[in-house]
């Protein structure tokens, strides 16, 4: 099997951390893992809301994570488990993560429905 690319975090760019959160769902897909810390299998986050996410999709979400250097996912049998780096990222770019993922949240919380 292919061994999976993770960068060095000083080969972590803002640029590639920008656009790989500039996807609603990958952003969804980060704060969740982000959140629990480890996320065991790509089915765990494959419901966003009121729809699901196919697999095919969620593969590409979460390589485009992983190269952007926010995910690192280590193979256990036939799925991925993937744990957040967003410490290592913050360490190198303090802030950036914290209030990109504060503006989502707010925009998300914003485009909910009124109760």
């Amino acid at each position: 099997m292919r061994p999976l690319f993770h960068p060095a975090i000083e080969d972590v760019q803002p640029a590639a951390i920008l656009h790989a959160l500039s996807d609603p769902s990958r952003a969804a897909i980060f704060a969740r893992i982000t959140r629990e810390g480890c996320v065991e299998a790509c089915s765990a986050v494959a419901a966003l809301g009121d729809r699901v996410i196919p697999k095919s999709s969620l593969s590409s979400h979460f390589k485009v994570l992983r190269e952007a250097g926010l995910i690192r996912s280590e193979r256990h049998g036939t799925e991925l488990r993937n744990h957040s780096r967003v410490l290592e990222v913050e360490a190198r770019f303090p802030g950036l993560l914290t209030g990109i993922m504060n503006a989502y949240a707010r925009s998300h919380r914003d485009e909910s429905p009124s109760a």
